[in-house]
């Protein structure tokens, strides 16, 4: 079984050596290569939620559980983060800011499917939206640089890809609401 408290002062100490994204990329990196002991010490995924692991100014570390079929709008950290996957999957789709157009725009740039045992590093700038795209629940180590609850970031609508205020308490609300079963209309 991977050892929590170990596992958190490995990524406090991965912040005061060398680039901190990557000691912290190498920490997540070992932990997601273990898939059953990380689920035996966290617990196999019942419902989608954002677990919170460790919270400081510095450093914030998540286990995030995406419910079948979910998805996030297009949203931005400004800071660094490494996720690694232990369970299911993730599809990133990657975005970027549009020049020459009203503010705020962004256009698709890129996508990356991350799987059990993939641990990736994003860089501070990085705008990126995030879908479970299986019928059963994902699980992922999410760790930032910094306090993720507490720093001014964006999202963006996901119709009209208009930028906006990222809404903290909007994304908890989305968890919460993928556990509610969706009423099928005739």
């Amino acid at each position: 079984m991977l050892d929590l408290e170990r596992f958190i002062e490995d990524c406090q100490r991965a912040l005061t050596q060398g680039p901190p994204e990557l000691g912290t990329r190498e920490v997540v990196a070992r932990a997601v290569s273990a898939p059953g002991a990380l689920l035996q010490a966290l617990g196999g995924p019942k419902r989608a939620e954002i677990q919170t692991l460790h919270r400081s100014a510095q450093l914030t570390i998540l286990n995030v559980i995406w419910a079948p079929g979910m998805s996030v709008m297009p949203h931005d950290h400004r800071m660094w983060a490494v996720i690694g996957i232990y369970t299911g999957r993730e599809d990133n789709v990657f975005w970027r800011r549009l020049r020459d157009v009203p503010a705020g725009l962004i256009e698709q740039a890129g996508a990356r499917t991350l799987e059990v045992e993939n641990a990736v590093s994003l860089g501070r700038d990085i705008i990126h939206s995030v879908r479970n795209p299986l019928s059963g629940f994902t699980g992922a180590l999410h760790v930032y640089g910094g306090d993720f609850f507490a720093t001014e970031r964006s999202e963006w609508n996901p119709e009209t890809l208009l930028e906006q205020p990222y809404d903290v308490q909007k994304a908890l609300r989305m968890f919460e609401e993928a556990n509610t079963p969706r009423v099928a209309r005739p």
